[in-house]
């Protein structure tokens, strides 16, 4: 039978784990609410927006007005930024969207790749600390942005990558995130960031929208266009941290009743040992007294 003094310190050592794994549980729960309500908010009004800027992609591709960032060409150069998190203990959901990125690197860009025309830019420490020991050309990490998440900060890094692919640096920019849609489950997500994609044929509206452009198409493409892709670049790291959070409440809330149910079972062998040690000492005074008597 195991050792007493044993049992009593693994059944302590799970205890101290339950309360470490319950703290965490509340900490996340909290700070779910708080960032689940910014995205509840942000969705409708930047899914609206998405819509809006590919119908105005649409009409500007028939139109003499240029969008530079709807430009179309063979993804020469490909950007693909990886969204994970900055700490760890959120069960796969770094490990998802890591596995995502290899995949789509491998199966999607390989020539890409061999060329060194594919560069990684990373958002998040557990995705930045994976891919530099590869051999994949990295951008700086943006790793930073979590400490103060805000529109503002999220829009220098939109705005830098805007940028390179206006001046051909990228021809094409992938996204690769979890969304968020509840606290328990997070949707794996690859999208496409620039160029803007139009309406694929037959998904548009039964009607085409006749739009009036005020002032004009060219303050469009200088005002709305890059408005709507900061506030989609900036709805991609906001999910993803909102499913951070999810993904951490719901893996120390497993924890916490695995440590329960450990505890439950060690206290039970604890109670037999125990037990078994009573029984062994009565038998030896018992045996003992009739040595005695004898």
């Amino acid at each position: 039978m195991a050792n007493l003094k044993a049992i009593r310190i693994r059944i302590t050592s799970f205890k101290s784990t339950r309360q470490i794994t319950s703290a965490m549980k509340m900490v996340s729960a909290a700070k779910l609410r708080k960032a689940q309500d910014k995205i509840v908010r942000l969705r409708p009004y930047a899914n609206k927006l998405h819509n809006l800027l590919v119908d105005l992609s649409q009409s500007l591709s028939d139109s003499e007005v240029e969008n530079i960032y709807g430009r179309m060409s063979p993804p020469e150069k490909v950007l693909v930024v990886v969204i994970t998190s900055n700490r760890g203990l959120c069960g796969a959901f770094n490990t998802n969207v890591i596995n995502e990125a290899r995949k789509i690197i491998s199966e999607k860009y390989p020539d890409q790749l061999k060329k060194g025309n594919l560069k990684l830019l990373t958002i998040g420490k557990k995705g930045f600390d994976y891919f530099k020991k590869q051999k994949i050309s990295m951008l700086p990490e943006q790793n930073s942005l979590y400490n103060d998440l805000t529109f503002d900060n999220v829009t220098i890094v939109a705005e830098q990558i805007m940028k390179s692919f206006t001046v051909s640096e990228f021809d094409r920019v992938e996204l690769i995130y979890n969304q968020f849609k509840n606290a328990a489950v997070q949707n794996l997500t690859n999208e496409v960031f620039l160029p803007v994609e139009t309406a694929p044929p037959g998904k548009g509206m039964a009607t085409p929208v006749d739009y009036i452009y005020e002032p004009g198409k060219e303050d469009i493409i200088r005002d709305l266009i890059p408005k709507s892709l900061k506030i989609q670049f900036y709805k991609a790291v906001l999910d993803s941290f909102v499913a951070e959070h999810g993904a951490r409440m719901t893996a120390m809330h497993k924890a916490t009743d695995n440590a329960t149910a450990l505890i439950r079972d060690m206290t039970l062998q604890y109670n037999k040992a125990r037990q078994a040690a009573i029984t062994n000492q009565i038998l030896e005074v018992v045996s003992g007294a009739e040595a005695l008597r004898g």
